[in-house]
């Protein structure tokens, strides 16, 4: 069923039901119910990010940010992706990657492969780890709060919590809203439509049910960057394949959708659903010197994820829960591209990974100082990576039986999986020792199938002195296992040439790397929460990071590693680089009345990180994608609950894009480099200053709907992204112009 459909059978469903989830409330309340909060309310919220079982905000060492419902939807926070814009210390670029679509850093940790993303504690990221989306898809109509938790945290939840955890808080299916549904169009083909539903029984059966949709065309860059996207012959192999005039106008489009489905009986079961998937081009972040931009050449990612909670009570200082969760990502076995890589034919791309586990919990209060946080996990991975195929992945045969050849050659197509198994045990003891003091020390080890063992160590204290100054710090060892993107994927072209020994001379290849080993992450981080006054909260957070082992692109000399083929000049993924970084992120909430009929928020931060990375070659350079200062700024104000505005300021300094040197070939956009190949150079892109601004006009339809206006980029500021580090990239990537959504919500 398409998304729209089940939009329209929810809708029927909200009417029908004789008492809606959520029935006394509505979304204009939720607006009074901020308003009547305080920031000590809001820093004691309870947190399920720090550990697997509640604690406050105060007790975790862990840098935590809470984002309560109220404010996700006043800050217009409609996606995951729309929130992590607005964290301190995230570096944040739009449609770069057609893998992951956006990509971003958080405190120097590049990718969301280092960054653990759940819902309800579950993983819905890649099952089996590397790139994923994080946009549109993941959007937050279902969300009661969510939880951002900065610094290492494998100690606790293992691989790829490395920069931190971010966990998505669902309804429980009962709550102070009721059944609502929202329709929106804007500039570029932009609609979308977004429903959440609900009912209680008298037998203590909660459902929960949602869903939403979207798609756009989004701004035909060729407009309004003519320069970047002037149309260039299509070239291969030397040869011009498509002239200039020829060439086709640039097309962007994007489309998602997810559906949501949790029923909870008498606080003791849960068992949730998740699906969620994106569709871009796979020409995302390519100048037209690379890619053909046709509608057809699409990246289909979809993810689905189910998983069941038993909570009980095993004695009665104890609480304990058994999560069981199995997650599936796959790419559509008709995604394909067509580029300067295949020669512009069309070739087939094709992505699978698998993941099912379980994990038994547990939180033992050893006496009134003291209490024990524990638990023993399995889990089983699958992958499949493929690249440059000749035709659709039959999902039918097995990775090794599909029986494709090379273009023009006889080879057989290499494709490869793998299959592993991890067994995981962890144990954290945190002890109150006085009002003002307590302390957290954990060790999680991991048994990888083919890593081998991993130990990941947890310490951290926190004192507070007073009710209003809290001091934390921690120290926190994590790892990242090679994603099957790096360790499997193999990809390359053949023009058909042979060598004197009959060989087929391939080119552009990546060699797979079957012996790479983890990365392995250590930091150390301090914050100062300060609450001068209830209605003012300033937070200090300082961090030093130091990565080994990184995980690179480097030069192979397996020019065999094809049978019947020379590869000329290969690459391939190894463990060659060091990253280190230190930073600093200042921020700051203000709640405000300036009379009786205005009132609001005041929110912000300030970053500065600095880095290098070293690719195994000796020398430093800057890391890719990050922003040395950042400031981000924001404030919603209210008029009788019945307006708001919010605008949001987003200002970043320059970021390198990881390029050494421009690129040679004279069809793609020249861009300035400062220094030489044996010096630190600087491929860097321009920093740039953004507005987004949303006005909300509530208790319309008689009290039941808000019609919203969001404006992004309100000045029209032409700018750019750190496109990637790629030979036959661009050095910039062209980003939006100004767009605008007008939406409707309405409760029922």
């Amino acid at each position: 069923m398409h998304m729209k459909d089940c939009l329209a059978a929810a809708l029927a469903l909200a009417g029908m039901a004789a008492q809606p989830l959520w029935a006394r409330g509505s979304l204009e309340a939720d607006a009074q119910r901020l308003m009547s909060l305080s920031l000590q309310d809001l820093i004691a919220t309870p947190v399920v990010t720090a550990s697997r079982q509640e604690e406050r905000r105060d007790q975790t060492p862990a840098q935590i940010l809470v984002i309560t419902r109220e404010q996700i939807r006043e800050r217009r926070y409609q996606s995951l992706a729309d929130l992590m814009q607005d964290l301190p210390g995230m570096d944040w670029q739009g449609g770069t990657k057609s893998s992951q679509f956006n990509q971003f850093a958080v405190q120097g940790h590049v990718g969301p492969s280092k960054l653990l993303i759940l819902m309800d504690g579950v993983r819905i990221g890649q099952p089996a780890g590397g790139n994923f989306p994080v946009a549109s898809n993941l959007a937050l109509y279902m969300a009661k709060q969510v939880e951002v938790l900065y610094g290492p945290a494998a100690a606790l939840y293992g691989a790829d919590a490395v920069a931190g955890v971010i966990n998505i808080i669902t309804e429980a299916g009962k709550g102070p809203r009721g059944s609502w549904a929202a329709l929106g169009a804007g500039r570029f083909g932009a609609e979308k439509g977004a429903f959440l539903t609900g009912l209680d029984t008298v037998q203590g059966l909660h459902l929960s049910l949602g869903g939403h949709w979207q798609s756009a065309d989004r701004a035909p860059l060729d407009r309004y960057y003519p320069r970047e996207f002037a149309k260039v012959p299509a070239v291969g192999n030397g040869q011009t394949l498509i002239p200039a005039d020829l060439r086709e106008p640039y097309v962007g489009s994007t489309a998602s959708h997810s559906l949501y489905a949790r029923a909870d009986w008498a606080e003791q079961f849960t068992v949730g659903f998740l699906r969620h998937s994106f569709t871009s081009l796979t020409s995302t972040g390519d100048p037209p010197a690379m890619a053909r931009y046709q509608t057809s050449s699409e990246w289909q990612p979809r993810s689905d994820t189910l998983y069941g909670r038993w909570r009980f009570q095993p004695a009665p200082q104890m609480q304990a829960q058994l999560l069981v969760d199995h997650s599936r990502m796959q790419v559509d076995p008709r995604a394909r591209y067509n580029n300067t890589f295949s020669n512009y034919r069309d070739s087939f791309s094709y992505v699978l990974g698998k993941r099912s586990g379980i994990e038994q919990s547990l939180q033992w209060r050893i006496n009134g100082q003291q209490q024990l946080q524990a638990g023993l996990g399995w889990q089983k991975y699958y992958a499949v990576e493929t690249a440059g195929l000749p035709a659709p992945y039959d999902t039918g045969k097995p990775a090794h039986g599909q029986g494709l050849l090379y273009p023009n050659t006889t080879l057989p197509v290499q494709i490869h999986d793998a299959a592993f198994r991890n067994l995981s045990a962890y144990a954290q003891l945190q002890s109150q020792w006085s009002e003002a003091f307590s302390t957290s020390a954990g060790v999680r080890l991991d048994r990888h199938s083919h890593y081998g063992n991993a130990v990941n160590p947890r310490l951290g204290a926190v004192y507070k002195p007073q009710e209003r100054h809290v001091f934390k710090l921690l120290y926190g060892e994590a790892f990242r296992a090679p994603s099957p993107e790096e360790s499997l994927s193999a990809f390359g072209s053949f023009s058909g040439a042979q060598d004197a020994q009959g060989n087929y001379i391939g080119t552009n290849f990546r060699v797979p790397n079957f012996n790479l080993n983890p990365e392995k992450a250590r930091t150390v981080s301090a914050a100062w929460d300060w609450r001068p006054r209830p209605s003012l909260n300033l937070v200090t957070h300082v961090y030093l990071s130091r990565i080994t082992n990184l995980v690179v692109t480097q030069g192979s000399d397996n020019v065999n590693a094809l049978p019947g083929a020379i590869l000329v000049g290969p690459e391939t993924k190894g463990n060659a680089g060091r990253q280190q970084q230190q930073g600093l992120d200042l921020s700051a909430q203000w709640r405000f009345r300036i009379s009786g009929d205005w009132a609001g928020d005041l929110w912000g931060s300030a970053s500065w990180i600095h880095g290098r990375i070293d690719e195994g070659t000796g020398v430093d350079w800057d890391i890719p994608y990050v922003a040395r200062h950042k400031l981000k700024l924001g404030a919603t104000l209210r008029w009788r609950d019945q307006f708001s505005i919010t605008p949001r300021i987003y200002w970043t300094g320059d970021v390198t894009n990881g390029r050494k040197q421009a690129p040679a070939d004279p069809l793609l956009p020249q861009g300035a480099c400062q220094g030489a190949m044996t010096a630190p150079a600087r491929c860097s892109t321009p920093g740039y200053t953004l507005v987004d601004l949303h006005l909300g006009w509530h208790r319309l339809l008689g009290g039941r709907a808000t019609l919203w206006l969001d404006l992004y980029n309100l000045l029209d500021r032409r700018y750019y992204a750190a496109g990637g580090a790629g030979s036959r990239t661009f050095l910039d990537m062209p980003q939006q112009p100004r767009t605008w959504m007008v939406t409707l919500d309405y409760r029922f």
